[in-house]
């Protein structure tokens, strides 16, 4: 089977011969792969002038809803893509973290999109800040999309995974995508590909696929364009410095290979929960995906007199691993990606024996199914380096696959240190149940980490493991682990857009935002806004209320229904002595005051009030002080609804109280569950 490339919406097939693929369990033959005469230049314009424009003209929400719909999609998919996976080598184990993973992410991203982004093409990143003293004059942050496309280089230990975590945010920004999976295992990447283009869900030329050599790819990117990479920190170094991009300043994202590790607390005794916790984890990390994990424990640092406790009990939970044909449900460890790798692997391990003993790893294993000598199998592999401080190798040197060093220390300045000498890890953890020292070791590390669990009994159910990315979480870590950053959350989602910052008056500044910007113009019309439905309200629409004068039978009475007798609204001579000079009315009365000053009592659209945001007391109101409110529009954001349920969207309403004066004595944003006349606006 000769795999595809998608360019200009349309597959392509190479000609000629291409590069031979071998199954990772049978070494037999599964697939040719070449790009020979893909036109590289014309997939980058594609996705420049079709597929970025289809995507932009829809909300970050409508981006979202397509991501969904293709996560559903996927789902109903799966067990074709594990059948197939197994042939990578992955469990049905290592399935989940694949392909079930790379699925969850988009899901995730649908959610986090329809939770925290508003429903329009661009993103309000903070407030508005104010750079004049009349306020006249105001600056904030804006991010739009960038008008490019999205390079996606992919390592091949994760087909799915890899290639959907980096498209979910992408997308949601708006940035149509390249696509270009290791060619080992890109003939799993490529089925999930074609199903996701069979589902028609995305927009032409959102996505393109290469099979094969990148070519003259990176020679056609411009000032709008950028590039993710994950693989190993070499081929990482080598594109990151490629002539075009740096000539062009085009963002290079490098996610590498690194010596992560976990660490056991001093404090932690063979028995304890936290020394199974730690030798599972280690034990765990060591044979999903056999080990070819870019977050997998490397570097096992141990407490000096626990070493031989740690060492036998993980020979022991090692030693019970089967390995075989990774689609016979009984085996734990499938085989490395392919032989070569498995060569490549045992290089290295020969290179850290130079400094550390092998402890676990002989080879004569009884295999459940496979080839051992055709397939990429190879045992787990313990080692013991009595010097760590001394030593180089276990610092420096990746064995990617099922292979380990224990690290002893003695303190715990030592241990960070140790921990340090990875020079950067996407992912380190640390099992231990004593507070101070965790928080001694956290902080120890943190700077040459891009993430770290501190697992121990309280957490361990309900944890996803030393070796588990996650959408909400950054992805990366500082040297040699490519000093990026993927996910986080909207981090992810900024990434692949173009901050701005704009500078106006309040009113230019709302109009453009989209926002209403406090101190803009306001627009009054005679109908109460509370007897407005969601699409019939128009941002800066305004209400100014009637006046109330605040009595001490306000305060008396609100104190004895909230039960705050603070004394500076209760006690005449501590209130005289207080910062305030006399007696003050209550902040939540003020704001209680002003909902009935601006609430329209009947039944009408408004249905409930959502929440409130940013309240800020800013002047001290006092008996006999006179209170006014203005309640304006600030911001809509449409919900969607379930069959049979009201269509509704949520209001934000900018309130502003104050006092005789004129003066502002209190801000904040409410939050209203307004009706909806039609559910599709």
């Amino acid at each position: 089977m000769k795999l595809a490339s998608y360019t200009n919406g349309e597959w392509f097939t190479a000609r000629g011969a291409g590069i031979q693929v071998s199954d990772a369990v049978y070494g037999e033959p599964i697939a040719e792969i070449s790009s020979d005469g893909l036109d590289f230049a014309g997939m980058v314009r594609f996705a420049r002038e079709v597929g970025g424009p289809n995507l932009q003209k829809y909300t970050f929400h409508e981006r979202g809803a397509m991501l969904r719909a293709v996560a559903a999609h996927l789902s109903e998919r799966k067990e074709e893509f594990y059948q197939l996976s197994h042939k990578t080598g992955a469990t049905r184990r290592d399935n989940f973290v694949d392909i079930d993973g790379g699925i969850g992410t988009f899901f995730s991203y649908a959610s986090l999109t329809r939770r925290e982004l508003p429903n329009q093409q661009f993103l309000l990143e903070d407030d508005p800040v104010s750079l004049s003293r009349a306020g006249t004059f105001l600056g904030r942050h804006i991010l739009v999309p960038r008008e490019g496309v999205a390079v996606h280089i992919n390592a091949f230990n994760f087909p799915v995974w890899g290639m959907l975590e980096k498209l979910a945010p992408g997308l949601i920004a708006g940035v149509p995508a390249i696509v270009k999976p290791a060619t080992q295992t890109a003939y799993l990447t490529e089925l999930v590909f074609r199903r996701m283009l069979e589902s028609g869900i995305l927009p032409q030329g959102a996505v393109q696929l290469i099979c094969g050599s990148t070519g003259d790819l990176l020679e056609h990117l411009l000032e709008q364009d950028l590039v993710t990479f994950t693989g190993s920190a070499s081929t990482g170094r080598k594109l990151k410095v490629h002539p075009n991009l740096i000539a062009h300043s085009i963002p290079f994202n490098m996610e590498a290979d690194s010596l992560n590790c976990s660490l056991l607390g001093q404090s932690v005794e063979p028995g304890d929960e936290e020394f199974d916790l730690f030798v599972s984890e280690v034990a765990l990390e060591m044979t999903v995906k056999a080990g070819q994990k870019c977050t997998a424990i490397r570097r096992v640092i141990v407490p000096e007199g626990k070493t031989e406790a740690v060492i036998n009990t993980l020979r022991e939970r090692l030693a019970k691993v089967v390995l075989g044909d990774p689609s016979q449900p009984e085996v734990g460890m499938g085989p490395l990606v392919s032989r070569a790798q498995r060569e490549e692997v045992r290089g290295k391990v020969t290179q850290l024996r130079h400094s550390s003993e092998l402890v676990l790893g002989g080879e004569n294993v009884q295999l459940k199914g496979g080839e051992w000598e055709s397939g990429g199998f190879m045992a787990p592999t313990l080692l013991y380096c009595p010097n760590p401080l001394s030593a180089s190798e276990p610092h420096d040197l990746e064995a990617f696959g099922p292979v380990a060093t224990v690290l002893p220390y003695k303190g715990l300045d030592q241990a960070i240190q140790i921990a340090k000498r990875g020079r950067g890890s996407l992912a380190g953890s640390i099992v231990t149940h004593d507070l101070q020292e965790a928080r001694t070791l956290f902080f120890g590390c943190a700077s040459t980490h891009g993430r770290i669990l501190i697992l121990n009994r309280d957490n361990a159910k309900e944890s996803t493991g030393h070796g588990s990315p996650l959408p909400q979480l950054i992805h990366g870590g500082p040297g040699r682990a490519g000093a990026g950053q993927e996910l986080g959350g909207l981090r992810g989602i900024k990434h692949f857009m173009q901050r701005s910052a704009v500078q106006a008056d309040p009113t230019t500044l709302g109009f453009i935002s989209g926002e209403y910007v406090r101190g803009g113009q306001v627009k009054e019309p005679a109908l109460h806004p509370f007897r407005k439905h969601f699409e019939d309200l128009e941002i800066g629409e305004s209400l100014l209320t009637h006046r109330r004068t605040v009595t001490e039978a306000d305060i008396v009475n609100f104190a004895n229904l909230s039960g705050d007798y603070f004394y500076a609204h209760v006690d005449e001579i501590g209130a005289k002595d207080s910062i305030f000079g006399k007696r003050v009315a209550h902040g939540y009365f003020l704001v209680s005051a002003a909902a009935g000053l601006f609430v329209w009592p009947t039944p009408g659209p408004v249905l409930a009030n959502y929440g409130l945001e940013n309240l800020r007391f800013i002047e001290p109101v006092g008996i006999g002080d006179t209170i006014q409110a203005r309640l304006t529009v600030k911001s809509k954001n449409a919900k969607d609804s379930k069959p049979g349920e009201r269509p509704t969207g949520v209001v934000a309403w900018d309130v502003e109280i104050t006092n005789q004066e004129g003066a502002v004595v209190a801000l904040y944003t409410i939050l209203t569950l307004v009706e909806r006349h039609h559910p599709g606006r």
